[in-house]
């Protein structure tokens, strides 16, 4: 009995990390928050997750995420027009990198 429910608990587990851990959080993160200003590819009202990976490291896309009128002038931008997102975890902002890292090119 006991062997069984720790089973169950661990596939419980690895089943949650991988539906909503970085495998799969990152794309359901983007678009839930970033697509209505970002695409993958393609520029649209903000760069592209193509675009920022290319040009960003992990770090200044997590911190940018976080906190964009901090970062912003860094980034080289004149003006701030991204949203905080104060609500992700940092479990969350791991997996929306991870995404967005997804599309650098390949070198």
């Amino acid at each position: 009995m006991k062997k069984t429910v720790l089973i169950s608990a661990l596939f419980s587990l690895l089943f949650t990390q991988t539906l909503f851990g970085q495998k799969l959080g990152g794309e359901k993160l983007f678009k839930e928050y970033c697509w209505g200003c970002h695409h993958q590819i393609a520029q649209a009202f903000g760069p592209s997750f193509k675009s920022i990976a290319n040009s960003r490291n992990r770090g200044q896309i997590i911190a940018q995420i976080a906190n964009p009128k901090g970062t912003y002038k860094s980034l080289g931008y004149k003006r701030n027009s991204m949203p905080a997102f104060d609500d992700l975890n940092s479990d969350e902002l791991e997996a929306l990198a991870d995404y967005i890292y997804k599309f650098k090119d390949k070198k």
